[in-house]
């Protein structure tokens, strides 16, 4: 008997240690694969290329037409990938958010994202019904899925690029507002293809739940997650980003399973949780930047897998795609932009940015998904013309935004104090916070007395490091360019802190 059992033992690891050997392979694997992703966003920030296109285009060179390294067929696996990589993606970009930065902005930004989006998807249906064998709700779908911009690319490109600060909230929202209106533009269409819509009056009302039912879950779980993250006290700092987190991917799942807008959901609880007295605010953020460059990665490399290159670069798709890219940056994205915002006091110059910085990137790739899910007739040319069109529209459009931006005079000066957030304790309610302040030499407080700068009464400058010498503060002492400020305040004065040295 125990021979018999060792026997079995012995049988059991042989079969094992192959995939073990297969296991530990992967890892190695992917470990490169990471590596490389990091790396390579180094090289492309010093070519002045978006990061995405390197993911794509590494998933490809390991995918299945390329070193066959990963096989990768599924695409409801896929979709899943891509949404919930979404949903970190706009969380991340909604919790930096400022609501006093986007309010004067909200009314263009919910044009462009809804109006704007509608224009340039039904410029490009038409367009794709004269270049491809469609029918008119096929056509109308491919428009679709290129009409959004993308939250991802577009986060990534106005990272300092130091447009002014109207121009650049607007976009921002656009692209955290407008994945929604792409969705509900996709999924109404491919019901249409089927066959299966359920007339106008429930169009409308469809739209009117998906939108509003959307931004009320979205608003709910967002306070409701801001008094669970400011009331409970967790035993460790690096919770709180999980915890709120959590509140993300529940907002996505709250709304869609009652058939509203996840991604509405996640970017409105996300603007409320940002905008609240968030507790650990730079772990949460830090955090957030980190794991949303993760998302990036898997999702832009899971997509490029799923891409075959022999069928994608075809001279009979890539002239019609290249032509329907073209139509999208010079003719139905500025017809879009410059509709969506008549009255709405921007300049010429402004609209032609607005109009050039329509980034098409993970979303439409995600939503051609949609298609093969669905199993429809031409799924995947839907999927080979829209990645061809998000490939030329960021390599044109995303290397070139920022020369665009200064040509057009549309580039603010830098930022005259840099802050930066360090929590200290976290006790209760009563979070204290280091605030390190960088003096610019454009700054206003340059040369002012630290008695005269009205600092809020519990803040407290601890030191100065001037010239890699530190300085113990008192009120005669003069700020010079160059300093560095360390400031003790309670979490509730940082807000009226960086309103003071920013004014």
């Amino acid at each position: 008997m125990t021979n018999k059992l060792a026997t079995n033992r012995l049988e059991r690891g042989s079969y094992m240690i192959p995939e073990l050997i297969d296991s530990n392979l992967i890892i190695l694997i992917f470990s490169v694969i990471l590596i490389l992703s990091i790396l390579g966003t180094k090289f492309t920030s010093k070519v002045n290329t978006p990061s995405l296109l390197f993911f794509i285009a590494l998933g490809m060179v390991i995918g299945n037409d390329g070193l066959n390294i990963f096989a990768f067929y599924d695409a409801e696996m896929a979709q899943l990938i891509g949404m919930m990589a979404l949903v970190i993606i706009l969380f991340d970009g909604g919790i930096k958010t400022n609501w006093k930065s986007i309010k004067p902005v909200a009314i263009p930004s919910i044009s462009l994202a809804t109006l704007g989006v509608t224009i340039t998807s039904f410029i490009l249906g038409i367009a794709a019904k004269l270049l491809f064998t469609l029918n008119w709700p096929e056509a109308l779908l491919m428009g679709a899925l290129a009409g959004s911009t993308d939250a991802a690319a577009v986060f990534a490109m106005m990272q300092g690029k130091n447009i002014n600060d109207r121009l650049e909230a607007t976009l921002e929202a656009e692209s955290g507002a407008n994945d929604p209106m792409a969705v509900f533009l996709t999924v109404t269409l491919i019901s249409f293809v089927e066959m299966k819509n359920s007339g106008v009056l429930g169009l409308i009302g469809s739209f009117l739940w998906n939108m509003g039912g959307g931004l009320l879950i979205g608003l709910l779980i967002g306070w409701f997650g801001s008094k669970a993250l400011h009331r409970i006290t967790l035993n460790s700092s690096g919770l709180y980003p999980l915890h709120a987190l959590a509140f993300a991917f529940l907002a996505y799942s709250g709304a869609t399973l009652v058939n509203a807008s996840g991604l509405l959901a996640v970017y409105a609880a996300a603007i409320y949780i940002g905008n609240t007295g968030l507790k650990q605010r730079n772990a949460i953020l830090q955090f957030n930047e980190g794991f949303s460059w993760i998302a990036q990665i898997v999702l832009f490399i899971t997509l490029g897998l799923f891409v075959i290159p022999s069928d994608l670069f075809q001279w009979e798709i890539m002239w019609k795609a290249l032509l329907l890219s073209f139509i999208l940056m010079f003719v139905a994205r500025p017809i879009a932009s410059f509709i969506s915002v008549v009255g709405m006091d921007f300049n010429i110059r402004e609209k032609l940015l607005i109009s050039w910085a329509g980034l098409r990137g993970a979303v439409p790739i995600v939503l051609a998904l949609f298609p093969m899910l669905s199993g429809l007739e031409h799924s995947q040319l839907f999927f080979n013309v829209i990645f061809f069109v998000v490939l030329t529209s960021t390599l044109l459009q995303g290397t070139t935004i920022s020369l665009l931006a200064d040509k057009l005079g549309l580039v603010k000066p830098g930022r005259t104090t840099q802050i930066n957030h360090m929590e200290l304790l976290s006790i209760g309610k009563n979070n204290l916070e280091i605030v390190e302040i960088i003096i610019d030499e454009n700054s206003f407080v340059v040369g002012e007395k630290i008695k005269d700068l009205g600092l809020p009464p519990n803040a407290n400058i601890t030191f100065i490091l001037r010239d890699g010498e530190t300085l113990s503060p008192n009120g005669d002492i003069k700020i010079m360019e160059g300093d560095l400020l360390y400031i003790l305040a309670p979490e509730k004065d940082v807000d009226r802190l960086e309103e003071i040295l920013n004014e």
